[in-house]
């Protein structure tokens, strides 16, 4: 059987939410044993709300309130390679889990501390999540319509972050590969975010202008928008951003004439008709299917995508169920659900299948009599004392 990329490798995981998640997600549908440490009391994903994210794992849970617990975590941590946590700055660190407390029990650990602003600094302890980070880095300021409030736009942070996590992971594997040395890894989500605003950042430098709400609008092409079509709530983007391919557009609307109009004719003039021209592709696309739109777009060299929904991606998308990307999983708490693999890429040497998310402490049986060898007994009174939570 051919063995799976990240076979042999131990993590422990102890996030919640989706940086962290995300990030250990990654390994676990590779090949790596991802001990996911967690408590009954604040679950962290274990259960059916975080099935997604948790494909492939294992859950072991532990009361980290107790000082036999934390032990526990300690003696767990021990038989690891790489330590992943998402909590707030120097949470761990005050719980003696940081990384210098960690590495007197296994000198090559890797440690992975992803929080909102890194682990040093005068903000390094604000506790946060990814809704409030996306508006810190100013995704929401210029997200949304001139006239109208910032559009909120979830936790989008938190699906940038664990891109950045697994490099350092990989790297900091490989640097202990080579030299047999581990290393901590403070990596800031904030940084990791804000610097997709550099061309705002870079503009204001320069030309002192503050990035806003444009919609769906682009400097440097028109028409640039989602336009309706037939049935409901269905949308096609399409942008143009040459003249040749405003040429093409107009050939696959049916209106050739129509490229060499003034008010069209050049990519200032459309700007300056935007309105004109973006009432005028309604016009087209309103009476034919987004994907119809989509393909003929495609065909003639304009972009366009259809703007799909959860349906279309599990139901109506042929690329995504080639590629095997939608797996259905099967639950014992509940319905099958439809989880993505997690890995973008397929390699052809080390081939791989996603498994369903943990039931909350599902393997307290085999991480604490088969790793760590405690005894039925041990493990019974650890229980009662409310040590494994």
């Amino acid at each position: 059987m051919t063995k799976k990329l990240f076979e042999g490798i131990r993590i422990i995981d102890i996030t919640f939410y989706l940086t962290g998640p995300l990030t250990t997600q990654a390994f676990s549908n590779l090949g790596a044993e991802v001990i996911k440490i967690e408590t009954r009391s604040q679950m962290t994903g274990g259960g059916m709300g975080g099935q997604p994210m948790h494909t492939d794992k294992l859950s072991v849970t532990l009361n980290f309130a107790s000082p036999k617990g934390l032990e526990l975590a300690r003696r767990i941590i021990a038989t690891a390679d790489v330590v992943v946590e998402n909590l707030a700055g120097g949470s761990l660190i005050r719980r003696g889990l940081g990384y210098e407390d960690l590495k007197k029990i296994k000198p090559d650990i890797i440690m992975l501390s992803t929080c909102m602003q890194g682990q040093t600094g005068p903000y390094a302890s604000h506790a946060a999540s990814g809704h409030k980070l996306t508006a810190l880095t100013g995704f929401e300021q210029i997200s949304g319509w001139p006239d109208r409030l910032p559009v909120y736009m979830a936790a989008y942070t938190d699906i940038i972050a664990p891109r950045y996590n697994i490099i350092a992971l990989l790297a900091a594997l490989d640097y202990r590969r080579r030299t047999g040395k581990g290393q901590f890894l403070d990596m800031s989500q904030y940084e990791g975010g804000v610097q997709f605003m550099a061309p705002a950042i870079l503009d204001y430098t320069a030309n002192k202008r503050v990035a806003g709400r444009v919609g769906n609008k682009y400097a440097y092409a028109a028409p640039h928008n989602a336009y309706r079509c037939t049935g409901e709530d269905k949308w096609c983007a399409i942008a143009v951003f040459t003249d040749n391919e405003w040429k093409s557009f107009c050939k696959v609307i049916g209106k050739p004439a129509l490229a060499k109009n003034p008010k069209f004719n050049t990519l200032l003039a459309r700007k300056e008709n935007e309105e004109e021209l973006d009432a005028l592709v309604n016009g087209w696309t309103s009476s034919r299917s987004a994907e119809d739109v989509m393909n003929a777009m495609q065909k003639a060299g304009v972009a366009a995508g259809m703007v799909e929904n959860g349906e279309d991606h599990i139901k109506n998308n042929p690329q995504l169920q080639h590629r095997h990307f939608l797996w259905e999983l099967e639950h014992p708490e509940g319905a099958n659900y439809f989880s993505p693999a997690g890995v973008h890429f397929l390699m052809s040497k080390t081939p791989y299948e996603v498994k369903r998310s943990p039931i909350l402490g599902e393997h307290n049986e085999y991480v604490f009599k088969d790793i760590l060898g405690l005894s039925e007994d041990e493990i019974t009174q650890l229980v009662e004392d409310g040590v494994i939570d």
